[in-house]
């Protein structure tokens, strides 16, 4: 696969994780949700704004109004304040500061979770946000979480993956993308995604859908497996063993 133009690598090149923010009003009312307006809302919007590439903080934003969109139907009533936390912070992991050693989920969660201290927010709603940003790609389980945990993961799934399955109706989904552009984002986040897993450790793209990017965007990639590790591991050797083989 031909690696795209603006990846990392060569003089002259955009970095598709560059911080370049836009300067659009973020609007008070996205298909007839109020975006939060509290002051620790509007700072998280600004900070999350002046770190991430447009494409990532454009997403971070749709989450929230897709997510409650979706709450009106299932008749959930999440505190909106601390989802929209969740929802905006939910992808500090792909910003390039927040590259480590740790899967993207728990980089940005553990980054929200001091940013939100330092605004002295009470440990109990840190502890949600860090839950809505850490399993936010933990498809079949974080829908079992409180609304202001799944609906972040809901309502990235729907900007992702389309809103037919959500219960919304495409005038609204092509209401929120109006408002909050979208770009190709179909084609540039799965590049984000993929430029991610060339930076971070292999090990981090285990068990979430970075391998798969990987694997697609990254010449040379290989994703760890399930069976590569069990096959190399301390037991194998010892399990071949005729005494062990029965």
């Amino acid at each position: 696969m031909t690696t795209p133009s603006f990846y990392v690598g060569g003089a002259g090149e955009q970095d598709i994780l560059a911080c370049m923010p836009e300067t659009w009003p973020v609007p008070k009312e996205v298909a007839g949700v109020r975006i939060p307006d509290s002051a620790l809302a509007r700072e998280a919007t600004d900070y999350v704004r002046s770190i991430s590439p447009p494409i990532v903080f454009n997403h971070a934003l749709r989450t929230y109004v897709f997510g409650e969109l979706v709450a009106r139907i299932r008749n959930q009533k999440p505190d909106s304040e601390l989802f929209f936390l969740g929802s905006i912070l939910h992808d500090l992991g792909q910003t390039a500061g927040y590259i480590g050693k740790e899967r993207f989920e728990v980089e940005g969660a553990n980054g929200a979770a001091t940013w939100l201290r330092s605004r002295s927010v009470d440990e109990s709603r840190i502890d949600v946000v860090w839950d809505a940003i850490a399993l936010h790609t933990s498809v079949g389980i974080v829908e079992y979480k409180r609304p202001e945990v799944s609906l972040v993961s809901t309502g990235a799934v729907i900007d992702l993956m389309g809103w037919e399955g959500a219960g919304l109706d495409g005038e609204q989904a092509l209401a929120v993308a109006e408002a909050i552009p979208r770009g190709n984002f179909t084609r540039e986040y799965q590049i984000v995604m993929g430029e991610q897993s060339r930076r971070r450790p292999v090990e981090t793209t285990f068990g979430n859908f970075y391998a798969e990017m990987g694997e697609r965007f990254v010449p040379g990639f290989k994703a760890l497996s399930v069976c590569d590790l069990m096959d190399t591991c301390s037991w194998a050797a010892l399990d071949a063993e005729p005494a062990h083989s029965h």
